[in-house]
Parts: C-alpha cells; sequence; structure tokens
C-alpha cells in the first residue's frame, strides 16, 4: 500500500511540473548533416569494398517537455539520399528516411546555455535506390534498419522563447544487402549527424 501511494505522489508530481509552465513544447527547424563512417563493409565475400558518402537536408524536431528537465522528443527530416560506392566506383543512389525518437535531459533549464544528452531509437527505411555503374541493370534492396540512438547538444537561449541549438548524434544503421534477391552482406553506415537549428518554445 505504502508502495503504491509513493508511485501515485511521484506520478502527480511529474504531472504537476509537466503543467506548470505553459511552454511545454519545441519545435525546432534546421539542417544537420548525416556522415557515415568511414569503413562501410565488404560485400560478395569480402571482394567488393563498400562506401556510403555524406549528405546534408533540412530537418525539424518537436520535445515535450514532462518536467523541466525531461523531454521527450521526435526527429524527422527530408528524405537523405546518399552516394554508394563499390571497390571505389559509384554503384547507386539511394534515399532514406531515419526518424528518431529519443528521450533527453536537459542540465540547465532556464538559462541562457544548457546543455543535453539523450538516448533513443532510430528507425531508417531506404527507398527510391537508382543502381549504376557495376551495378547496373541489377537490382539493389536494402533492409530497413532499427538502431539504439545517442545524443548530445547545448541549447542557447537567445530571446523568450526562441533558441538556437547545436547538436550531434550516433546513430546505429545497419542494412542487409540484396542484388537479384541474393544477399550479398551488411552494409554497416553508423553515421554521426551533427548540425545546427532555430527553435520556440509554445
Amino acid at each position: 500500500m505504502k508502495i503504491k501511494v509513493l508511485v501515485l505522489a511521484l506520478v502527480a508530481g511529474m504531472a504537476a511540473n509537466a503543467h506548470a509552465d505553459d511552454s511545454n513544447w519545441v519545435v525546432k527547424v534546421g539542417v544537420h548533416n548525416v556522415a557515415p563512417k568511414s569503413d562501410n563493409g565488404r560485400l560478395a565475400g569480402g571482394t567488393l569494398k563498400a562506401e556510403v558518402g555524406d549528405d546534408a537536408r533540412p530537418t525539424v524536431t518537436l520535445e515535450y517537455m514532462a518536467t523541466p528537465n525531461w523531454g521527450v522528443e521526435v526527429l524527422a527530416a527530408l528524405p537523405f539520399e546518399h552516394e554508394v560506392k563499390l571497390n571505389g566506383a559509384r554503384a547507386a543512389d539511394v534515399k532514406e528516411l531515419p526518424p528518431t525518437v529519443s528521450v533527453q535531459y536537459h542540465f540547465m533549464p532556464g538559462q541562457q546555455f544548457s546543455p543535453f544528452v539523450g538516448v533513443g531509437l532510430n528507425y531508417t527505411r531506404f527507398f527510391s535506390i537508382h543502381e549504376t555503374g557495376p551495378l547496373a541493370g541489377t537490382r539493389l534492396d536494402l533492409e530497413d534498419s532499427w538502431g539504439p540512438a545517442l545524443h548530445a547538444g547545448v541549447d542557447i537561449n537567445f530571446a523568450p522563447n526562441w533558441l538556437f541549438t547545436v547538436d550531434a548524434r550516433w546513430v546505429s544503421i545497419e542494412t542487409d544487402a540484396k542484388v537479384n534477391g541474393a544477399k550479398v552482406g551488411k552494409v554497416k553506415i553508423d553515421p554521426l549527424v551533427y548540425g545546427v537549428a532555430v527553435g520556440y518554445r509554445f
């Protein structure tokens, strides 16, 4: 009985904090670059070295502040497009969408500089694959990916309700590659996603 009362008290306390400030939502619009790691794996029994190129696109995030320190954020973006090379030769252009949900902790909410960290889950979908060069005339398929994501950055509050953010994420993205239906290996992208954004609290 005491445990139930304690749990109810904690929940009530979080609810009170969540509604103590009308500005519980933060929306940010920015630009981020997806930079895959340098070694993206080898395909076809190790004979083909895969390389995935960088790309930058507009992004938008929406965060709900459950308490002054804790928030839940959703990241969305326009489709990123990557050039894929095999043994240095351009082999495909691939689009991907990497929506990510994170739980975040803000160290100094309300201060001019407020660093934060977060951990979350990423889902990446690959589509609009255009084969060329050594893959011309074949069908390349890349399986969807699920993986953890880490996030860190700093919010700079420069006006009432307005902020500027510099941040970076590490995202675990791995996909099984198939050519004409036959699995040829795994592509490990595991990018660093970094950029800037302008946000508004409401």
